[in-house]
């Protein structure tokens, strides 16, 4: 899922290229994408685009009478600009806007179509579509603190809640918990103050250097390799791979659709955490440290050579 890196850089992109203008056109391939009946998608055609933001891990498009069109994209939605209009299709191409200068068109991959668009007519109206997460940036470490250990949740949970922090998703919360070394499962309420303040630094720091990375790559053109994996990352998707503080294996946590990865060197004092998958089948044998782990991998490996 896009998260506040990608949103900023498409939210630039899409400024430098269409702010000021008229949207000719809002299409759609399928009427289930528009969440909203009334103002209707056709408010927004003929306008002209006058602001853009983030709502969290939204786009919303303020255009003429204090109309706003709010995109979603979910975990597989992504953006593309293009000279000519593209043909939508139910499969694939579900939206576009049309501009003057070129279209902005919706793409989400597998069939499980969950980006949506929604209509809305004034500011209390949009803001109600925000989940009410911070701005980490705009927080002091005071409020940081409040609205982290407002309840007990994992550092996991805490970061990824939209309710808690805007923006915040699988991938980046992955490589913060990482820069800051602690496990992924620590109770919120626990931590020090200087932990806490240790966390808020590396989330800043983590999101304001991956911006400046999208926006480097994209050197100027639109962003088309927005994705949750990438080479560069430190822990997230890199499951078995060295971890570049320590060398040591990154490790993960699979649950649902997603996985949390981790470094057990860096973050949990060697301790590996349970997957619930193979923990539930190996019971008291699955290992419990790093250790534990190789000698389990090398008995094994033996046991095959022979």
């Amino acid at each position: 899922m896009p998260e506040l890196p990608d949103i900023t850089a498409y939210i630039e992109a899409i400024s430098a290229r269409v702010l000021g203008a008229k949207l000719i056109a809002a299409r759609v391939a399928s009427p289930f994408l528009v969440r909203t009946i009334d103002p209707p998608l056709t408010s927004v055609e003929g306008a002209t685009l006058r602001e853009l933001r983030r709502i969290g891990k939204r786009i919303a498009f303020g255009v003429d009478n204090d109309v706003w069109l709010v995109l979603h994209l979910m975990i597989a939605g992504r953006l593309h600009w293009t000279e000519k209009r593209p043909v939508l299709s139910r499969r694939r191409s579900l939206a576009a806007l049309d501009f003057p200068s070129g279209s902005l068109s919706l793409t989400e991959a597998g069939t499980q179509h969950r980006a949506s668009i929604h209509i809305v007519k004034g500011e209390q109206a949009l803001q109600s579509l925000d989940p009410g997460g911070i701005d980490v940036f705009a927080a002091t470490p005071a409020e940081f603190a409040a609205v982290l250990q407002a309840a007990n949740h994992t550092l996991k949970r805490a970061l990824t809640d939209p309710r808690l922090f805007s923006g915040i998703g699988n991938a980046y919360s992955d490589e913060i918990l990482h820069r800051a070394q602690m496990s992924p499962v620590t109770l919120t309420q626990k931590l020090s103050a200087d932990a806490i303040k240790r966390l808020l630094a590396a989330t800043q720091e983590v999101l304001n250097e991956w911006t400046e990375k999208l926006r480097v790559e994209a050197n100027g053109s639109f962003p088309e390799k927005v994705t949750a994996f990438r080479a560069d990352m430190a822990v997230h998707g890199k499951f078995g791979q060295p971890c570049p503080r320590c060398g040591g294996k990154v490790q993960r946590i699979r649950y649902a659709d997603n996985e949390t990865n981790y470094c057990a060197q860096c973050q949990t004092g060697g301790k590996l955490l349970a997957d619930r998958g193979l923990s539930r089948l190996m019971k008291s044998d699955w290992p419990k440290t790093l250790a534990e782990l190789e000698s389990l991998v090398s008995s094994r490996t033996s046991k095959g050579a022979s």
